[in-house]
């Protein structure tokens, strides 16, 4: 309890919120930069734009997925499988399962899962780093 009797949450402030925003949105942006600028390259070069369409269209559905799991966890429901949830952050929904993780508070401490979410949002730096740095010679 803190000094004004309401009960703290353990790692959280009791008020709800994403603690340390101005990092977690510096963190944000950094990670979004690469594909955000490739995709937008992509696309104007007539390349393709379903590097961006996928990054929001799958963005949206992993953070609403995310909001429905964290709301059947507090429920103790049937969950979204976490290979489920791995397989949209792999299709280009990181961005949006990264912001659900932070706003819901979901998936933040289970150390397993964010070895694999981190690992996911890695190869999508490598895969833009290769595409724009690189001359495509990995991928």
């Amino acid at each position: 309890m803190n000094e004004s009797g309401t009960r703290k949450r353990a790692g959280g402030n009791a008020g709800g919120g994403v603690q340390n925003l101005r990092l977690k949105l510096m963190v944000f942006a950094l990670v979004c930069a690469l594909p955000l600028f490739g995709s937008l390259l992509f696309g104007l070069r007539a390349v393709s734009w379903v590097p961006m369409a996928a990054y929001g269209v799958v963005s949206l559905v992993a953070f609403l997925l995310y909001w429905s799991d964290k709301r059947k966890a507090r429920a103790d429901a049937w969950r979204i499988p976490e290979n489920v949830l791995h397989a949209l952050e792999l299709a280009g929904g990181w961005p949006g399962a990264l912001l659900a993780q932070q706003l819901f508070r979901h998936k933040t401490r289970k150390v397993s899962f964010q070895v694999v979410f981190w690992f996911i949002v890695l190869l999508h730096q490598v895969f833009w780093i290769d595409q724009l740095f690189l001359g495509s010679s990995l991928f």
